[in-house]
């Protein structure tokens, strides 16, 4: 647990900047749930991180600007009864979280028109519809 994390094949976050935080998760369990801290907050500030190239941070901090407070980026994971197995969670959740944020934006649409047989089809099945309906009327026309 004390490597970095890995968010892309050339940027791994290293373990210094990583903070965890354990707590008690909450819902049913027994007895465990009083007594373990099982629940892991794991938090890596953003804003300030040296180890991020300066145009990733900028496009990871506009991207996540909803989830980030004061910088910092969040995660929690509480969904198994393990320490080890929600570590691991939150460190997964974490890493997709950041690729997903300084991944290159998609290339841009390329508008284009409907073909002139698409026009015609369209219109053709219009005018099959509205017959269709017009056959169906009961009300004397």
């Amino acid at each position: 647990m004390d490597d970095g994390l890995r968010v892309t094949d050339r940027w791994v976050v290293p373990a210094a900047e990583l903070r965890e935080r354990f707590s008690r998760s909450s819902g049913p369990g027994g007895q465990g749930v009083n007594t373990t801290d099982s629940r892991v907050e794991l938090s890596f500030d953003l804003g300030t991180s040296p180890g991020i190239p300066a145009s990733l941070r900028a496009r990871a901090l506009e991207r996540l600007a909803g989830r980030l407070v004061d910088g910092v980026l969040t995660v929690a994971a509480s969904e198994h009864r393990a320490q080890l197995a929600n570590r691991e969670a939150a460190r997964e959740r974490m890493a997709a979280l950041l690729r997903e944020a300084v991944a290159p934006p998609p290339p841009p649409r390329r508008p284009t028109r409907p073909s002139r047989g698409a026009k015609e089809r369209r219109l053709a099945e219009k005018k099959r519809q509205a017959q269709r309906k017009r056959d169906r009327r009961v009300d004397g026309d």
